[in-house]
């Protein structure tokens, strides 16, 4: 498997872990008081606030986002584009969507918005070597 395929497994992953850190954060507290509620998770989701509340939204915004990255990649390899320039940009891409969490849970809209444009970007590089 290439380092490619490892990257859309993580892009898969990552927004359930984003989400996760929202859920973590509950542990301690009853269903009753705010904490997750696993027979109801949307609703519950529904009303978070503060970072859980971004933390919910990145999660979303990650599986958006997969479609284009996920497509990019197959099209780019099945096209026989240089492999080691796909690695790198879906390297990249995973790279950037960390750091998108990071930046949406610290709640900087502008500099946010400038880094989901660079994730956009490197999908949209990815494509055009199909």
């Amino acid at each position: 498997m290439t380092i490619a395929n490892w990257c859309i497994l993580a892009a898969c992953v990552l927004p359930v872990v984003t989400v996760g850190l929202a859920k973590a954060s509950t542990v301690r507290v009853s269903r009753r008081n705010g904490g997750y509620d696993n027979n109801n998770p949307r609703a519950w989701a529904g009303q978070l606030t503060g970072w859980q509340q971004r933390a919910n939204a990145a999660q979303a915004n990650g599986f958006e986002a997969l479609p284009l990255f996920i497509a990019g990649v197959i099209l780019a390899q099945q096209a026989q584009a240089d492999q080691g320039l796909i690695d790198q940009l879906a390297l990249a891409f995973i790279a950037i969507r960390v750091l998108y969490v990071i930046i949406y849970l610290a709640n900087w809209g502008t500099v946010r918005s400038l880094v989901w444009g660079a994730g956009l970007a490197v999908s949209v590089w990815l494509l055009s070597l199909g």
